[in-house]
């Protein structure tokens, strides 16, 4: 048998296109998802004008803070931007936790996504928090069933186990579950340019086809050269936001990445004046408001360590105020690292970065280890929520007594 030599994926050079954060992600990071209807309103016309393939509009978060702090309706919020949008709308799931902390039955997760589609979504993307992707099946069949296309996302980590195998054998799972979409989801902006260099590849080869998006935080200060990669790389879509709302722990600026796909002749052909009104916009409500803008963030080392996003932190910061410990956050955010190593490494998103963060907390203010062990931690370690990447420490096994079972989900 002769072996075929190994050719280079072609790269594409189609348009590179733009999906807008701005009424989702961009504002729960900058204003703890505050935005309300009413300031959406105004400028919906010119973001639809924009020239944008898809447009976020919703996420876990978003039904926890209208609920409890806007005193608005979620659903109702849904049904009126898919109508008032020609854009087709795009919304986030966490899989079988859908968007909680908690694992839901299926039939659950089913009715969820029929209530989605009768709100007016096009797109359904899903992502588990562990990367098991046995966690989105479910979702996944009741979005094809209900007539939605299916964006399923691989969540960027760094440790040992999360090296560019992992990623091509968690893309390849997808592809087999025939979603519509790939996308990478750096909730922290922990990628690299140099890293970027041989995941990206590698992705688009294993992808066989399927489209890839990119979704990158802001808070290193890589997104937009990890973005420029992932154009050069031949990847399809990157997630972006309005400029005023972009950066910090926020989305690339929609200006900026635009500026690169033209660089690199994959120009979507936006509509130039409509970005400029809709940042306008937003940067007056900033004004009128009293509401922090996105700041372009500068290389902090330590973030490689804890890797907590942007918005845990200054959640954390809050917390530690309260507690009356702010001066022990440095001690903390060490602790962190060292607790997420001996949990196996888990990716510090939702449901999982509260839980780590929590046991930190927990073995710095009691001055020992594993003391106390919060009963999500037990459940996490037993294999509750899904298969773990990595091997939990012995020692904290023997110190939670429990056994991991990684087929219980």
């Amino acid at each position: 048998m002769t072996m075929q030599k190994a050719t280079k994926p072609r790269v594409k050079k189609q348009p590179f296109q733009m999906i807008d954060v701005t009424l989702r992600d961009a504002h729960q990071c900058l204003w703890s998802t505050r935005m309300t209807t009413a300031q959406m309103y105004p400028i919906l016309r010119q973001i639809d004008t924009s020239g944008y393939q898809y447009i976020n509009i919703l996420g876990g978060a978003v039904f926890d803070v209208m609920v409890r702090f806007l005193r608005e309706d979620p659903w109702k919020r849904m049904t009126f931007l898919s109508q008032q949008l020609s854009t087709p709308t795009d919304a986030l799931t966490r899989g079988q936790s859908i968007y909680t902390f908690e694992l839901f039955a299926d039939d659950v997760v089913d009715l969820n996504i029929q209530l989605l589609a009768q709100s007016g979504i096009t797109v359904l993307t899903v992502y588990d928090a562990l990367n098991d992707n046995r966690n989105i099946i479910s979702s996944v069949h009741s979005g094809k069933k209900n007539g939605l296309l299916i964006n399923a996302m691989l969540t960027y980590a760094l440790s040992p186990v999360h090296d560019d195998a992992y990623f091509v054998e968690r893309a390849k799972e997808l592809v087999d579950l025939e979603v519509d979409f790939i996308s990478v989801k750096d909730p922290t902006g922990l990628l690299t340019p140099e890293r970027a260099k041989t995941l990206f590849p590698a992705l688009v080869h294993a992808a066989q086809g399927i489209p890839l998006k990119l979704h990158s935080h802001c808070q290193s200060g890589l997104a937009p050269l990890v973005y420029e990669e992932a154009i050069k790389a031949g990847f399809d879509y990157g997630y972006v936001a309005t400029d005023c709302l972009a950066n910090g722990a926020s989305l690339p600026s929609v200006v900026e990445i635009l500026e690169l796909a033209q660089r690199h002749g994959r120009d979507p052909a936006m509509n130039i004046h409509a970005l400029q009104a809709v940042d306008e916009y937003f940067d007056w409500v900033c004004t009128r408001d009293g509401l922090p803008r996105g700041v372009k963030q500068t290389v902090d080392p330590a973030l490689y360590e804890h890797q907590i996003p942007g918005g845990m932190i200054s959640n954390l910061r809050a917390q530690l105020i309260t507690l009356g410990i702010p001066h022990r956050e440095k001690e903390i955010l060490e602790e962190t690292a060292q607790v997420r190593k001996d949990l196996g490494y888990p990716i510090l998103v939702s449901p999982f970065a509260q839980y780590i963060v929590t046991q930190a907390v927990l073995n710095v203010m009691q001055g020992e280890r594993y003391k106390t062990i919060p009963d999500e931690v037990k459940l996490y370690l037993k294999g509750h929520y899904g298969r773990l990447a990595g091997t939990p420490s012995p020692e904290v096994m023997a110190r939670a007594n429990v056994d991991y079972y990684p087929d219980a989900r």
